[in-house]
């Protein structure tokens, strides 16, 4: 039998968890190794239990979904994030997209695409409800077209368009350089580098931009 896919599900109505739980550990494959009802017990859950894949809800008290997901990715933990969620806008999708999410649910469907949902993940592949499909299609639109539009932003390299990324989300050079196993200075070059490819200047000219077009970075 192939190795079990260790899952914790974070979401802060039980019942919707143990009904989920149940689905989930139809397949053989498939072990719910914890379950949280707030940011905080999925941290610690996460902590004691190393799963592949988290299951998170956006809307938990405390610290939320986004924010679970924000730290998973900046501590570089091997683990493949899916959110579950009543949330079908694109602003919602897109903040998720932009953390890194690797999978977009809607509960409405839970039942019927949740176990392809973890799989696909698993095996490193992404997985959004078909019913978005049309935001995951503008989304891609709207990066196309800025690269098209925007002189200078198809020359950046993909760790420029990294620290760039990085910076929208209002990290320090010292920050940066952590995450991305980097020193200040090598951060300090790539920002100048990105500077003079788009032709920026100024202070703060960088970080605007990169706020302005966080959406379209990754």
């Amino acid at each position: 039998m192939a190795t079990q896919i260790k899952i914790v599900i974070a979401d802060d109505h039980p019942i919707f968890r143990q009904g989920l739980r149940q689905v989930i550990e139809h397949s053989p494959r498939l072990k719910v190794v914890a379950e949280a009802g707030d940011g905080a017990a999925a941290f610690a859950a996460i902590a004691e239990t190393r799963p592949d894949v988290v299951i998170l809800d956006i809307d938990m008290p405390g610290e939320d979904g986004f924010e679970v997901a924000r730290t998973i990715r900046g501590q570089h933990l091997p683990i493949r994030v899916i959110f579950l969620t009543m949330h079908k806008d694109e602003l919602h999708f897109s903040e998720a997209m932009d953390i890194g999410a690797n999978g977009y649910l809607i509960k409405d469907n839970a039942a019927a695409d949740i176990l392809n949902c973890i799989t696909a993940v698993a095996a490193g592949q992404d997985y959004i409800s078909p019913v978005l499909s049309t935001h995951l299609l503008n989304r891609t639109r709207r990066a196309t077209a800025f690269v098209q539009s925007t002189p200078g932003v198809a020359d950046l390299t993909p760790t420029e368009r990294r620290v760039l990324f990085l910076l929208a989300d209002h990290k320090t050079n010292k920050e940066i350089a952590a995450e991305m196993f980097l020193s200040v200075r090598t951060v300090e070059n790539h920002r100048a580098n990105i500077c003079t490819k788009l032709g920026l200047h100024g202070a703060h000219a960088l970080v605007k931009f990169a706020i302005q077009h966080k959406s379209e970075l990754m």
